[in-house]
């Protein structure tokens, strides 16, 4: 049994202790924003914010997150640094695919949240763990920039 705090919301959950926190959410609770890539924390689609950190949900079980505030893309736009960096990706028209995109966004919150003004090196940390098929890292680094008031 587990209980998560969610997108502001208390869950009381029947699932195994090892079971990876992606899985809860998608199959478990039915958030399904937060996709599935790699399966080892390499490619950054399930990336949700752990307390506010962009974490990887497809490495992270669920025994390690009890206590802690879950966020995931469906909630991110409730927050100042995720309403910013939505209406970014928005206004600069960020998406190709979008399958790599709620990971997309969700480091880029946490990023702005932590560092509201980062520089080109600081945006290159942040989102290095987050892999895009169609390259639009271009448009991301861009939007960043946008969601930080300086484009």
């Amino acid at each position: 049994m587990a209980t998560l705090t969610i997108n502001g919301k208390v869950h009381t959950l029947d699932v195994p202790d090892d079971m990876p926190l992606l899985w809860v959410l998608r199959d478990v609770v039915g958030l399904t924003g937060t996709k599935f890539g790699c399966g080892i924390a390499q490619c950054g689609a399930c990336t949700v914010h752990l307390d506010g950190a962009a974490v990887r949900s497809c490495v992270l079980p669920v025994s390690a997150v009890a206590g802690k505030k879950i966020t995931t893309i469906e909630a991110v736009g409730a927050t100042p640094a995720g309403r910013k960096v939505q209406e970014a990706w928005r206004d600069l028209d960020v998406v190709q695919c979008g399958y790599c995109q709620s990971g997309q966004v969700m480091s880029a919150a946490s990023l702005l949240a932590q560092n509201p003004k980062p520089s080109d090196a600081d945006i290159d940390a942040a989102m290095a763990g987050n892999l895009c098929r169609c390259g639009t890292y271009n448009r991301i680094r861009a939007a960043v920039k946008h969601a930080a008031g300086e484009a």
